[in-house]
C-alpha cells in the first residue's frame, strides 16, 4: 500500500480549519487556535443606500442581520428595515425580507438582541418629520423566528422615554462648564459655541424635545441577565442616554444623560466588577477620539464624559465583552474618513488595546473603499462575526443599465481571536 506523505503540522492545522469552514456557516464552527477569516457580501452592490447593520445569533445557530435600505436616510420616505438569514451549515445568505416599515416615513438605525428567554428584539426609529430630532424609537418582539423570512412578531410598541427633572439640571450644569471653556476650542467651534449651548439649555427644558429624537445604533445589552439596557443618542442634543427596563419592556426608565459635546451612538462593555463602560462616536470638536463614560449602578447614572486615545472620525463603532473577559472593539481608526476599519482586542478591560488587525483598509482618496457602521458579535462557539456597510467609490463603482452607480451593500466577516492576535 502506498504511504501518505506527511504534511507539515501548520499546513495540517490549516486544512482541518478549512474543513470545519466547509461544515458550518461556510466558516469555522469552533473557536480554533488556528487563525481564520472569511468574508462575503450579503448581496451584490446596489444603487440603494444600505446602512446601519446589526448581527445576532439565534438559539438554533442561524445568523440574523438587519439594516436599513432606501434612496437616502432621514429625508427619504422610502427607507425600510430589511433582514437576511444565514442558516447554520449554509454558505449562502437568504433573500432579503422586510422587518419593519412605516409607509411614507423613513425607518432607520435598527439593532437586534436575543434575551435570556430566547425572545428576539428589534429596535429601530421612524423619522416623523424628516429630521433626526423627530425620531420615534420603536421595537418588536418575537418568540417564533426560526422559519424562513421575517419573524412572527408578537408585540410591537414604541419606546418613549420620560426623563426626570434632573435631566434639565444636569444639562444646564454641563452647559455652564462648557461655556467657561469655549476659549479652549478651535476658532471654528468657538464662534458658534455660545449659541449652540444656549439652544441645548433651552431644549433641555422642553418636555417634547427631551422625549423625542432618541435613536439606537449598537446592540442592546442584557445586564446581569435581567436588565435590558438600550443605548440611545440624540442628534438634537448631540449626546447619549440609556433606556432601562427590568421587566422586559413593560416599563422603561431613562438614565441620567451622558452630556458631552458630540458623544453619540454609545456601545457598552462590562468590567468584571459590574462597571459599565460606554464608548461613543465623536461628533464634537477636535481632537477626534472615541469618548468614554462609566456607570457603577447598572446604567442609571454616568461619570463625566472624557476623551480616550482612540481615533474616531465621527463614525459608528462597537465594543463587546467576550466570554473570556477580553474586550473587542471595531472602529474607523482615523480622524477623517472611513477607509479603514480596525479590530482591537484588550485583555485589561480597555486600558490598552494590545492586538489590532484591519478588517478593511484602503487609501484615503476618491477611489477609497469605505467600511462603516460595524456590528460585532460573539457566537456561542466562541467565533466572531462582524457586519458593516461596504461602499465602493470612484472608478471602482460600476453602473447598472439605467446608469445608476452600484456602490453599497452589507458585508459579513467571520473570524476568531487568533486571527486578530496574529495582527498582520
Amino acid at each position: 500500500m502506498r504511504e501518505l506523505a506527511v504534511m507539515p503540522s501548520r499546513f495540517f492545522a490549516v486544512l482541518v480549519s478549512l474543513l470545519i469552514v466547509h461544515w458550518s456557516y461556510g466558516c469555522p464552527a469552533v473557536a480554533t487556535d488556528v487563525p481564520f477569516h472569511t468574508s462575503e457580501l450579503l448581496f451584490p452592490h446596489e444603487h440603494w443606500h444600505h446602512h446601519g447593520s446589526c448581527v445576532v445569533e439565534t438559539p438554533g445557530g442561524d445568523l440574523l442581520v438587519c439594516w436599513y435600505q432606501g434612496s437616502g436616510e432621514r429625508r427619504a420616505d422610502d427607507v425600510v428595515i430589511q433582514g437576511a438569514r444565514l442558516r447554520k451549515g449554509s454558505r449562502d445568505w437568504s433573500p432579503r425580507f422586510l422587518l419593519a416599515d412605516a409607509p411614507g416615513f423613513p425607518d432607520t438605525n435598527p439593532c437586534l438582541v436575543v434575551d435570556p428567554r430566547g425572545k428576539l428584539w428589534l429596535f429601530w426609529q421612524t423619522i416623523i418629520a424628516n429630521e433626526w430630532h423627530t425620531a420615534l424609537c420603536r421595537y418588536k418582539v418575537a418568540s417564533d423566528y426560526n422559519a424562513d423570512g421575517p419573524p412572527h412578531w408578537e408585540q410591537t410598541d414604541d419606546l418613549i422615554l420620560k426623563p426626570g427633572p434632573e435631566f434639565a439640571e444636569i444639562v444646564a450644569k454641563q452647559c455652564d462648564v462648557d461655556l467657561a471653556q469655549l476659549d479652549q476650542l478651535p476658532a471654528e467651534f468657538k464662534a458658534r459655541g455660545g449659541e449652540y449651548l444656549a439652544d441645548r439649555r433651552k431644549h433641555a427644558a422642553d418636555k417634547y424635545f427631551i422625549r423625542m429624537g432618541w435613536m439606537t445604533r449598537a446592540h442592546p445589552l442584557i445586564y446581569e441577565g435581567k436588565r435590558l439596557i438600550v443605548p440611545l443618542y440624540s442628534d438634537g442634543f448631540d449626546f447619549s442616554i440609556m433606556a432601562l427596563s427590568d421587566d422586559w419592556g413593560q416599563t422603561w426608565s431613562a438614565s441620567r444623560p451622558l452630556v458631552s459635546l458630540g458623544g453619540v451612538q454609545p456601545s457598552l462593555a462590562t468590567r468584571k466588577d459590574g462597571t459599565l463602560v460606554a464608548l461613543m462616536r465623536d461628533n464634537g470638536p477636535p481632537p477626534k477620539r472615541l469618548l468614554q463614560s462609566e456607570s457603577k449602578d447598572g446604567g442609571m447614572s454616568w461619570s463625566a464624559v472624557v476623551d480616550t486615545e482612540i481615533l474616531n472620525p465621527g463614525a459608528g463603532s462597537e465594543v463587546i465583552t467576550l466570554k473570556n473577559g477580553r474586550w473587542l472593539l471595531v472602529n474607523n481608526d482615523t480622524e477623517k474618513g472611513r477607509h479603514r476599519l480596525l479590530l482591537s482586542l484588550s485583555d485589561d478591560e480597555g486600558v490598552t488595546w494590545k492586538w489590532n488587525r484591519y478588517l478593511e483598509k484602503s487609501e484615503p482618496d476618491d477611489d477609497a473603499t469605505h467600511a462603516a457602521y460595524p456590528s460585532i458579535f460573539e457566537a456561542r462557539d466562541g467565533t466572531l462575526h462582524a457586519t458593516y456597510t461596504y461602499t465602493v467609490n470612484g472608478k471602482n463603482a460600476k453602473k447598472d443599465n439605467e446608469g445608476r452607480l452600484l456602490r453599497e451593500c452589507i458585508k459579513h466577516a467571520h473570524f476568531n481571536e487568533a486571527w486578530v492576535i496574529e495582527g498582520k
